[in-house]
Protein backbone atom coordinates (compact mmCIF):
# COMPACT_ATOMS: atom_id res chain seq x y z
CA UNK A 1 0.00 0.00 0.00
CA UNK A 2 1.17 3.39 -1.00
CA UNK A 3 1.34 5.73 1.88
CA UNK A 4 2.41 9.36 2.28
CA UNK A 5 6.33 8.64 2.71
CA UNK A 6 6.41 5.60 0.02
CA UNK A 7 7.84 6.02 -2.95
CA UNK A 8 6.77 3.47 -5.43
CA UNK A 9 8.59 1.52 -8.28
CA UNK A 10 6.70 0.73 -10.45
CA UNK A 11 6.45 -2.53 -12.82
CA UNK A 12 4.52 -4.16 -15.31
CA UNK A 13 1.64 -6.38 -14.95
CA UNK A 14 1.95 -9.31 -17.40
CA UNK A 15 0.20 -12.70 -17.39
CA UNK A 16 -0.86 -11.99 -13.84
CA UNK A 17 2.58 -11.01 -12.59
CA UNK A 18 4.75 -8.36 -11.63
CA UNK A 19 7.54 -8.02 -13.62
CA UNK A 20 10.76 -5.73 -13.56
CA UNK A 21 10.59 -3.73 -17.31
CA UNK A 22 14.02 -4.23 -18.91
CA UNK A 23 14.66 -0.86 -19.81
CA UNK A 24 17.62 0.87 -18.83
CA UNK A 25 16.12 4.28 -18.72
CA UNK A 26 14.46 5.42 -15.61
CA UNK A 27 12.03 8.64 -14.84
CA UNK A 28 10.09 10.29 -11.48
CA UNK A 29 6.52 10.88 -11.10
CA UNK A 30 6.29 13.87 -9.51
CA UNK A 31 3.10 15.77 -7.41
CA UNK A 32 2.23 18.64 -10.13
CA UNK A 33 1.27 20.62 -6.82
CA UNK A 34 4.76 20.11 -5.19
CA UNK A 35 7.27 18.80 -7.32
CA UNK A 36 9.88 18.22 -4.88
CA UNK A 37 7.90 15.22 -3.98
CA UNK A 38 8.34 12.21 -5.72
CA UNK A 39 5.26 9.93 -6.42
CA UNK A 40 6.71 7.37 -8.16
CA UNK A 41 10.16 5.48 -9.71
CA UNK A 42 9.19 4.15 -13.26
CA UNK A 43 11.70 1.72 -15.21
CA UNK A 44 11.31 2.30 -18.82
CA UNK A 45 9.90 -0.87 -20.61
CA UNK A 46 11.32 -1.86 -23.88
CA UNK A 47 9.73 -3.35 -27.24
CA UNK A 48 10.56 -6.82 -25.46
CA UNK A 49 8.43 -6.12 -22.74
CA UNK A 50 5.30 -4.39 -24.66
CA UNK A 51 5.52 -8.16 -27.11
CA UNK A 52 5.83 -10.33 -23.83
CA UNK A 53 2.26 -8.28 -22.26
CA UNK A 54 0.85 -8.99 -25.88
CA UNK A 55 1.86 -12.84 -26.05
CA UNK A 56 0.42 -13.08 -22.94
CA UNK A 57 -3.15 -11.23 -23.82
CA UNK A 58 -2.68 -13.58 -26.64
CA UNK A 59 -2.57 -16.75 -24.79
CA UNK A 60 -5.62 -15.80 -22.43
CA UNK A 61 -7.63 -14.84 -25.24
CA UNK A 62 -8.05 -18.93 -25.97
CA UNK A 63 -10.07 -19.51 -22.67
CA UNK A 64 -11.23 -16.35 -21.90
CA UNK A 65 -13.45 -15.97 -25.14
CA UNK A 66 -15.18 -19.42 -23.98
CA UNK A 67 -15.93 -17.94 -20.85
CA UNK A 68 -20.06 -16.99 -20.57
CA UNK A 69 -20.46 -13.81 -20.90
CA UNK A 70 -22.71 -13.80 -17.38
CA UNK A 71 -19.37 -15.22 -15.82
CA UNK A 72 -17.46 -12.34 -17.23
CA UNK A 73 -19.62 -10.23 -15.79
CA UNK A 74 -19.13 -11.31 -12.17
CA UNK A 75 -15.57 -10.92 -12.24
CA UNK A 76 -16.04 -7.26 -13.55
CA UNK A 77 -19.16 -6.84 -9.83
CA UNK A 78 -16.05 -7.99 -7.95
CA UNK A 79 -13.29 -5.39 -9.63
CA UNK A 80 -16.18 -2.53 -8.48
CA UNK A 81 -17.08 -3.65 -5.35
CA UNK A 82 -12.99 -3.79 -4.36
CA UNK A 83 -12.13 -0.32 -6.31
CA UNK A 84 -15.46 1.14 -3.57
CA UNK A 85 -13.88 -0.53 -0.54
CA UNK A 86 -9.76 0.73 -1.78
CA UNK A 87 -11.39 4.71 -2.44
CA UNK A 88 -9.20 5.92 -0.15
CA UNK A 89 -6.12 4.52 -1.24
CA UNK A 90 -7.04 5.20 -5.06
CA UNK A 91 -8.55 8.83 -3.89
CA UNK A 92 -4.81 9.67 -2.70
CA UNK A 93 -2.87 8.53 -5.37
CA UNK A 94 -4.96 10.25 -7.95
CA UNK A 95 -4.24 13.61 -5.76
CA UNK A 96 -0.50 13.07 -5.66
CA UNK A 97 -0.17 11.73 -9.34
CA UNK A 98 -2.51 13.84 -11.34
CA UNK A 99 -3.08 16.70 -8.95
CA UNK A 100 -6.95 16.97 -8.83
CA UNK A 101 -8.35 18.03 -5.66
CA UNK A 102 -9.23 14.99 -3.38
CA UNK A 103 -13.66 15.25 -3.81
CA UNK A 104 -12.59 15.04 -7.50
CA UNK A 105 -10.99 12.21 -7.12
CA UNK A 106 -13.48 10.89 -4.94
CA UNK A 107 -16.10 11.72 -7.82
CA UNK A 108 -13.92 9.69 -10.52
CA UNK A 109 -13.65 6.25 -8.26
CA UNK A 110 -17.51 6.48 -7.68
CA UNK A 111 -18.01 7.47 -11.33
CA UNK A 112 -15.37 4.60 -12.39
CA UNK A 113 -16.93 2.03 -10.09
CA UNK A 114 -20.21 2.57 -11.58
CA UNK A 115 -19.00 2.18 -15.30
CA UNK A 116 -17.59 -1.12 -13.70
CA UNK A 117 -20.92 -2.50 -12.74
CA UNK A 118 -22.95 -1.17 -15.43
CA UNK A 119 -21.46 -3.48 -17.73
CA UNK A 120 -21.20 -6.73 -15.07
CA UNK A 121 -24.88 -5.80 -16.03
CA UNK A 122 -24.74 -6.36 -19.71
CA UNK A 123 -23.17 -10.23 -19.20
CA UNK A 124 -26.32 -10.60 -19.21
CA UNK A 125 -28.09 -8.45 -21.73
CA UNK A 126 -25.05 -9.89 -24.48
CA UNK A 127 -28.23 -10.86 -26.86
CA UNK A 128 -28.45 -11.79 -30.78
CA UNK A 129 -31.27 -11.89 -33.19
CA UNK A 130 -33.15 -14.38 -35.09
CA UNK A 131 -34.00 -13.40 -38.71
CA UNK A 132 -36.70 -14.83 -40.68
CA UNK A 133 -35.74 -16.89 -43.89
CA UNK A 134 -36.48 -17.21 -47.20
CA UNK A 135 -36.48 -21.29 -47.19
CA UNK A 136 -38.36 -23.74 -44.65
CA UNK A 137 -36.09 -25.11 -42.28
CA UNK A 138 -33.26 -22.41 -42.58
CA UNK A 139 -32.55 -20.49 -39.44
CA UNK A 140 -30.58 -17.36 -39.70
CA UNK A 141 -28.98 -15.87 -36.03
CA UNK A 142 -26.71 -13.46 -35.68
CA UNK A 143 -23.83 -13.70 -32.94
CA UNK A 144 -21.63 -11.82 -30.86
CA UNK A 145 -18.24 -12.79 -30.74
CA UNK A 146 -14.95 -11.01 -29.28
CA UNK A 147 -12.26 -9.29 -31.48
CA UNK A 148 -8.88 -11.13 -29.40
CA UNK A 149 -6.46 -8.63 -28.32
CA UNK A 150 -7.39 -5.11 -27.19
CA UNK A 151 -5.02 -2.45 -27.34
CA UNK A 152 -5.83 0.42 -25.23
CA UNK A 153 -4.02 3.66 -24.89
CA UNK A 154 -5.02 6.35 -22.67
CA UNK A 155 -4.25 9.67 -21.20
CA UNK A 156 -3.51 11.38 -18.02
CA UNK A 157 -6.83 13.85 -17.32
CA UNK A 158 -8.95 10.95 -15.86
CA UNK A 159 -6.15 8.20 -14.92
CA UNK A 160 -9.14 6.04 -13.43
CA UNK A 161 -11.86 6.21 -15.25
CA UNK A 162 -10.84 6.10 -19.18
CA UNK A 163 -8.80 2.99 -18.66
CA UNK A 164 -11.93 1.68 -17.02
CA UNK A 165 -14.72 2.42 -19.62
CA UNK A 166 -12.30 0.83 -21.97
CA UNK A 167 -10.98 -1.99 -20.26
CA UNK A 168 -14.46 -2.94 -18.20
CA UNK A 169 -16.42 -3.42 -21.66
CA UNK A 170 -13.63 -4.97 -23.77
CA UNK A 171 -13.08 -7.71 -20.92
CA UNK A 172 -17.21 -8.40 -20.68
CA UNK A 173 -17.18 -8.93 -24.58
CA UNK A 174 -14.40 -11.80 -24.30
CA UNK A 175 -11.34 -9.99 -25.63
CA UNK A 176 -8.17 -9.23 -23.23
CA UNK A 177 -5.92 -6.23 -23.16
CA UNK A 178 -2.71 -4.71 -22.86
CA UNK A 179 -2.89 -1.34 -21.06
CA UNK A 180 -0.43 1.58 -22.21
CA UNK A 181 -1.26 4.17 -19.55
CA UNK A 182 -0.04 7.91 -19.75
CA UNK A 183 3.35 7.97 -18.33
CA UNK A 184 1.98 10.98 -16.30
CA UNK A 185 -0.15 9.08 -14.55
CA UNK A 186 1.61 5.00 -14.20
CA UNK A 187 0.73 4.94 -10.98
CA UNK A 188 -3.25 4.91 -10.63
CA UNK A 189 -3.17 2.31 -13.79
CA UNK A 190 -0.95 0.01 -11.43
CA UNK A 191 -3.70 0.27 -8.61
CA UNK A 192 -6.19 -1.14 -10.53
CA UNK A 193 -3.99 -3.52 -12.07
CA UNK A 194 -3.39 -4.06 -8.62
CA UNK A 195 -7.43 -4.52 -7.63
CA UNK A 196 -8.30 -7.04 -10.84
CA UNK A 197 -5.47 -9.47 -9.41
CA UNK A 198 -7.29 -9.25 -6.19
CA UNK A 199 -10.68 -9.58 -8.00
CA UNK A 200 -9.62 -12.81 -9.18
CA UNK A 201 -9.64 -12.36 -13.18
CA UNK A 202 -7.44 -15.05 -14.79
CA UNK A 203 -3.76 -14.26 -15.65
CA UNK A 204 -3.34 -12.60 -19.08
CA UNK A 205 -7.20 -11.21 -19.17
CA UNK A 206 -5.94 -7.57 -18.46
CA UNK A 207 -2.06 -6.67 -18.75
CA UNK A 208 0.12 -3.05 -18.08
CA UNK A 209 3.06 -1.98 -19.31
CA UNK A 210 4.72 1.06 -18.23
CA UNK A 211 6.84 2.71 -20.20
CA UNK A 212 7.18 5.92 -23.19
CA UNK A 213 4.89 6.33 -25.90
CA UNK A 214 6.87 5.63 -28.92
CA UNK A 215 6.05 1.94 -27.76
CA UNK A 216 3.06 1.95 -28.96
CA UNK A 217 3.51 2.54 -32.62
CA UNK A 218 4.74 -1.22 -32.82
CA UNK A 219 2.24 -2.43 -30.38
CA UNK A 220 -0.11 -1.39 -32.93
CA UNK A 221 1.46 -3.81 -35.60
CA UNK A 222 1.58 -6.93 -32.93
CA UNK A 223 -0.60 -9.62 -35.46
CA UNK A 224 -2.44 -10.46 -31.75
CA UNK A 225 -3.85 -6.84 -31.63
CA UNK A 226 -7.29 -6.73 -33.32
CA UNK A 227 -8.29 -2.89 -31.97
CA UNK A 228 -6.61 -0.25 -30.69
CA UNK A 229 -9.04 2.12 -28.47
CA UNK A 230 -7.15 5.82 -27.62
CA UNK A 231 -8.15 8.97 -25.70
CA UNK A 232 -5.90 11.68 -26.21
CA UNK A 233 -5.11 13.92 -28.25
CA UNK A 234 -5.16 14.75 -31.88
CA UNK A 235 -1.72 15.03 -32.76
CA UNK A 236 -1.43 11.31 -31.31
CA UNK A 237 -4.37 9.82 -32.49
CA UNK A 238 -3.83 10.78 -36.09
CA UNK A 239 -0.59 8.89 -36.09
CA UNK A 240 -2.54 5.85 -34.16
CA UNK A 241 -5.06 5.98 -36.70
CA UNK A 242 -2.42 6.55 -39.67
CA UNK A 243 -0.47 3.51 -38.22
CA UNK A 244 -3.37 0.73 -37.55
CA UNK A 245 -4.87 1.59 -41.02
CA UNK A 246 -1.69 -0.08 -42.94
CA UNK A 247 -2.67 -3.39 -41.32
CA UNK A 248 -6.78 -2.21 -41.88
CA UNK A 249 -7.14 -2.75 -37.65
CA UNK A 250 -10.23 -1.39 -36.18
CA UNK A 251 -9.81 1.82 -34.09
CA UNK A 252 -11.70 4.12 -31.58
CA UNK A 253 -10.68 7.65 -30.77
CA UNK A 254 -11.79 10.24 -28.27
CA UNK A 255 -9.54 13.25 -29.16
CA UNK A 256 -10.35 16.94 -28.09
CA UNK A 257 -12.65 19.82 -28.06
CA UNK A 258 -13.36 23.54 -27.94
CA UNK A 259 -16.72 23.32 -26.15
CA UNK A 260 -19.14 25.78 -26.47
CA UNK A 261 -21.60 27.23 -23.97
CA UNK A 262 -23.75 29.36 -25.63
CA UNK A 263 -25.83 32.11 -23.16
CA UNK A 264 -29.03 33.67 -24.85
CA UNK A 265 -30.69 37.06 -24.18
CA UNK A 266 -33.65 34.89 -22.09
CA UNK A 267 -31.03 33.01 -19.50
CA UNK A 268 -30.37 32.84 -16.19
CA UNK A 269 -26.89 34.54 -15.65
CA UNK A 270 -26.97 33.41 -12.08
CA UNK A 271 -27.43 29.55 -13.71
CA UNK A 272 -25.16 30.61 -16.88
CA UNK A 273 -22.01 31.39 -14.78
CA UNK A 274 -22.35 28.87 -12.51
CA UNK A 275 -22.17 26.57 -15.59
CA UNK A 276 -19.58 28.08 -17.36
CA UNK A 277 -17.44 28.50 -14.33
CA UNK A 278 -18.03 24.97 -13.71
CA UNK A 279 -17.53 23.54 -16.98
CA UNK A 280 -14.45 26.10 -18.11
CA UNK A 281 -12.61 25.72 -14.69
CA UNK A 282 -13.49 22.38 -12.97
CA UNK A 283 -10.67 19.78 -13.42
CA UNK A 284 -8.54 22.71 -13.90
CA UNK A 285 -9.83 22.78 -17.34
CA UNK A 286 -8.06 19.64 -18.02
CA UNK A 287 -11.21 17.73 -19.60
CA UNK A 288 -11.82 17.09 -23.45
CA UNK A 289 -15.42 18.11 -22.90
CA UNK A 290 -14.15 21.30 -20.51
CA UNK A 291 -15.96 24.26 -21.62
CA UNK A 292 -13.74 26.39 -23.68
CA UNK A 293 -15.89 28.67 -25.46
CA UNK A 294 -18.80 30.93 -23.74
CA UNK A 295 -21.11 32.52 -26.98
CA UNK A 296 -22.95 35.23 -25.19
CA UNK A 297 -26.13 37.26 -26.49
CA UNK A 298 -24.99 41.25 -26.77
CA UNK A 299 -27.90 42.14 -24.98
CA UNK A 300 -26.49 40.21 -21.24
CA UNK A 301 -23.03 39.91 -22.42
CA UNK A 302 -21.70 42.85 -20.08
CA UNK A 303 -23.89 41.40 -16.62
CA UNK A 304 -22.71 37.76 -17.62
CA UNK A 305 -18.56 38.73 -18.06
CA UNK A 306 -18.97 41.09 -15.09
CA UNK A 307 -20.39 38.03 -12.44
CA UNK A 308 -17.91 35.28 -14.33
CA UNK A 309 -14.71 37.37 -13.58
CA UNK A 310 -16.03 37.58 -10.01
CA UNK A 311 -16.96 34.17 -9.74
CA UNK A 312 -13.41 33.50 -11.39
CA UNK A 313 -11.54 35.57 -8.67
CA UNK A 314 -13.27 33.13 -5.84
CA UNK A 315 -11.89 30.30 -7.08
CA UNK A 316 -9.22 28.91 -4.68
CA UNK A 317 -5.99 27.42 -5.98
CA UNK A 318 -4.25 24.78 -4.66
CA UNK A 319 -3.02 21.31 -3.50
CA UNK A 320 -5.50 19.11 -3.81
CA UNK A 321 -5.16 17.92 0.08
CA UNK A 322 -6.53 21.64 1.29
CA UNK A 323 -9.14 21.91 2.86
CA UNK A 324 -11.38 24.54 0.60
CA UNK A 325 -9.25 23.96 -2.22
CA UNK A 326 -11.88 24.67 -6.10
CA UNK A 327 -8.84 23.20 -8.45
CA UNK A 328 -5.73 22.35 -8.64
CA UNK A 329 -2.62 22.35 -10.65
CA UNK A 330 -1.81 21.46 -14.22
CA UNK A 331 -0.69 17.93 -14.84
CA UNK A 332 3.17 19.37 -16.18
CA UNK A 333 5.00 22.10 -16.79
CA UNK A 334 4.70 21.52 -20.22
CA UNK A 335 1.11 21.57 -20.10
CA UNK A 336 0.72 24.81 -17.93
CA UNK A 337 3.50 26.57 -20.40
CA UNK A 338 1.29 25.72 -23.63
CA UNK A 339 -1.78 27.20 -21.59
CA UNK A 340 0.00 30.07 -20.85
CA UNK A 341 1.38 30.52 -24.45
CA UNK A 342 -1.81 30.48 -25.48
CA UNK A 343 -3.20 33.16 -23.29
CA UNK A 344 -0.59 35.45 -24.50
CA UNK A 345 -1.26 34.39 -28.05
CA UNK A 346 -4.86 35.90 -27.97
CA UNK A 347 -3.34 39.39 -26.55
CA UNK A 348 -1.45 39.24 -29.29
CA UNK A 349 -4.52 39.14 -31.48
CA UNK A 350 -6.53 41.42 -29.91
CA UNK A 351 -8.46 40.39 -26.86
CA UNK A 352 -8.39 40.75 -23.81
CA UNK A 353 -7.69 38.86 -20.25
CA UNK A 354 -10.38 40.08 -17.67
CA UNK A 355 -8.82 38.31 -15.58
CA UNK A 356 -6.03 35.75 -14.62
CA UNK A 357 -4.11 34.69 -17.08
CA UNK A 358 -0.74 33.98 -15.15
CA UNK A 359 0.90 32.08 -12.50
CA UNK A 360 -0.73 32.61 -9.11
CA UNK A 361 1.73 34.07 -6.28
CA UNK A 362 0.56 33.09 -3.37
CA UNK A 363 2.14 30.91 -0.25
CA UNK A 364 1.68 26.85 -1.09
CA UNK A 365 1.78 27.23 -4.68
CA UNK A 366 5.60 28.34 -5.54
CA UNK A 367 6.49 24.57 -6.11
CA UNK A 368 3.51 23.36 -8.37
CA UNK A 369 2.08 23.94 -11.86
CA UNK A 370 -0.54 26.12 -11.14
CA UNK A 371 -2.99 28.32 -12.95
CA UNK A 372 -4.86 31.34 -12.56
CA UNK A 373 -8.11 30.68 -13.41
CA UNK A 374 -8.59 32.83 -16.44
CA UNK A 375 -11.18 34.83 -18.11
CA UNK A 376 -10.79 36.47 -21.80
CA UNK A 377 -12.99 38.90 -23.32
CA UNK A 378 -13.12 40.17 -27.08
CA UNK A 379 -12.74 36.93 -28.38
CA UNK A 380 -13.65 36.05 -32.11
CA UNK A 381 -13.45 32.44 -34.10
CA UNK A 382 -10.82 33.78 -36.31
CA UNK A 383 -8.22 33.90 -33.15
CA UNK A 384 -6.24 31.05 -32.14
CA UNK A 385 -7.86 30.62 -28.85
CA UNK A 386 -11.14 30.60 -30.39
CA UNK A 387 -9.89 27.73 -32.24
CA UNK A 388 -7.47 25.75 -30.59
CA UNK A 389 -7.94 23.44 -27.24
CA UNK A 390 -6.12 24.64 -24.53
CA UNK A 391 -6.54 22.12 -21.46
CA UNK A 392 -6.19 24.68 -18.84
CA UNK A 393 -8.80 26.50 -16.39
CA UNK A 394 -9.08 29.49 -19.59
CA UNK A 395 -12.85 30.42 -20.78
CA UNK A 396 -12.79 32.61 -23.72
CA UNK A 397 -16.23 34.90 -24.43
CA UNK A 398 -17.27 35.39 -27.60
CA UNK A 399 -20.49 37.81 -28.62
CA UNK A 400 -23.15 37.17 -30.32
CA UNK A 401 -26.53 38.60 -31.78
CA UNK A 402 -29.03 36.12 -32.22
CA UNK A 403 -29.39 31.82 -32.37
CA UNK A 404 -28.40 31.58 -35.85
CA UNK A 405 -25.15 33.56 -35.23
CA UNK A 406 -24.17 31.44 -31.91
CA UNK A 407 -24.71 27.96 -33.41
CA UNK A 408 -22.56 29.27 -36.61
CA UNK A 409 -19.60 30.21 -34.57
CA UNK A 410 -20.39 27.26 -32.28
CA UNK A 411 -19.91 25.41 -35.47
CA UNK A 412 -16.96 27.34 -36.94
CA UNK A 413 -14.52 24.79 -35.39
CA UNK A 414 -12.59 21.67 -36.32
CA UNK A 415 -14.15 19.78 -32.89
CA UNK A 416 -17.26 18.29 -32.08
CA UNK A 417 -17.66 16.88 -29.02
CA UNK A 418 -19.59 18.43 -26.21
CA UNK A 419 -21.52 21.62 -26.49
CA UNK A 420 -25.02 23.61 -24.41
CA UNK A 421 -27.19 26.02 -24.23
CA UNK A 422 -28.67 28.25 -21.32
CA UNK A 423 -31.80 29.50 -22.02
CA UNK A 424 -35.60 29.23 -21.64
CA UNK A 425 -36.72 29.15 -25.15
CA UNK A 426 -38.30 25.98 -26.13
CA UNK A 427 -37.03 27.51 -30.26
CA UNK A 428 -33.58 28.17 -28.94
CA UNK A 429 -33.32 24.67 -27.25
CA UNK A 430 -34.71 22.88 -30.23
CA UNK A 431 -32.63 24.63 -32.92
CA UNK A 432 -29.35 23.99 -30.38
CA UNK A 433 -29.78 20.35 -30.16
CA UNK A 434 -30.64 20.40 -33.91
CA UNK A 435 -28.21 22.07 -35.38
CA UNK A 436 -25.10 22.22 -33.10
CA UNK A 437 -22.19 19.73 -34.59
CA UNK A 438 -21.40 17.66 -31.72
CA UNK A 439 -21.79 14.28 -30.10
CA UNK A 440 -23.22 15.49 -27.19
CA UNK A 441 -25.62 18.47 -27.16
CA UNK A 442 -27.09 19.76 -23.60
CA UNK A 443 -29.83 22.26 -22.24
CA UNK A 444 -28.92 24.28 -19.40
CA UNK A 445 -25.95 22.07 -18.38
CA UNK A 446 -21.87 22.15 -18.17
CA UNK A 447 -20.72 20.58 -21.37
CA UNK A 448 -18.24 18.18 -18.90
CA UNK A 449 -20.08 15.21 -17.42
CA UNK A 450 -21.94 12.48 -18.81
CA UNK A 451 -23.66 9.31 -17.64
CA UNK A 452 -22.36 6.44 -18.23
CA UNK A 453 -25.18 4.31 -19.34
CA UNK A 454 -25.56 6.53 -22.24
CA UNK A 455 -23.40 7.08 -25.42
CA UNK A 456 -20.40 9.43 -25.40
CA UNK A 457 -18.17 10.52 -28.65
CA UNK A 458 -17.94 13.19 -30.68
CA UNK A 459 -18.26 14.66 -34.29
CA UNK A 460 -15.34 15.86 -36.88
CA UNK A 461 -11.78 15.82 -35.26
CA UNK A 462 -12.89 14.98 -32.14
CA UNK A 463 -13.49 11.20 -32.95
CA UNK A 464 -13.19 8.61 -35.37
CA UNK A 465 -17.04 8.46 -35.37
CA UNK A 466 -17.47 5.08 -35.93
CA UNK A 467 -18.37 3.81 -32.93
CA UNK A 468 -19.15 5.09 -29.21
CA UNK A 469 -17.38 4.90 -26.01
CA UNK A 470 -19.95 4.18 -23.06
CA UNK A 471 -23.45 2.78 -22.54
CA UNK A 472 -24.76 -0.58 -24.55
CA UNK A 473 -23.12 1.19 -27.48
CA UNK A 474 -19.55 0.81 -26.30
CA UNK A 475 -19.85 -3.12 -27.04
CA UNK A 476 -19.95 -2.55 -30.67
CA UNK A 477 -16.67 -1.70 -31.24
CA UNK A 478 -14.93 -4.65 -29.05
CA UNK A 479 -17.61 -7.62 -31.01
CA UNK A 480 -17.49 -8.55 -34.32
CA UNK A 481 -21.36 -9.73 -35.53
CA UNK A 482 -21.16 -13.37 -36.93
CA UNK A 483 -24.56 -14.42 -38.88
CA UNK A 484 -25.10 -18.17 -38.81
CA UNK A 485 -27.26 -19.95 -41.21
CA UNK A 486 -28.45 -23.46 -40.08
CA UNK A 487 -30.31 -25.61 -42.00
CA UNK A 488 -31.99 -28.27 -39.57
CA UNK A 489 -32.40 -31.02 -42.61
Amino acid sequence: MTTANETKTLKNFINGEWTTPSGTDFIDIVNPADTREVVAHVQQSTADDAAAALTAAEEAFKTWKKVPSPQRGEYLYKIAAIMEEEQEELANIIVKEEGKTYADALKEIVYAAGIVKFYAGEGRRMTGRIIESDMPNVQIETHKEALGVILVVTPWNFPLSIPVWKIAPAILCGNTVVLKASSETPLTASKFMEIIQKAGVPAGVVNQIVGPGRLVTEMIHHPAVKGITFTGSNRVGNLIYQEASKDMKRVLLEMGGKNPLIVMEDADIETAVQLAAAGGFGQTGQACTATGRVIVHKDIIKEFTEKLVARAKEIKVGNGFEEGVDIGPQVSEGERQSTLDLVKKAVEEGAEVLVGGGIPQKAGTEHGYFVEPTVIGGVTSSMTIGQEEVFGPVISIIETSNIDEAIEIANDIAFGLSASICTKNLSYMTKALNEIQAGIVKVNMTTTGTFFQAPFGGYKQSSTGTYKELGSEAVEFYCQNKTRYINSN
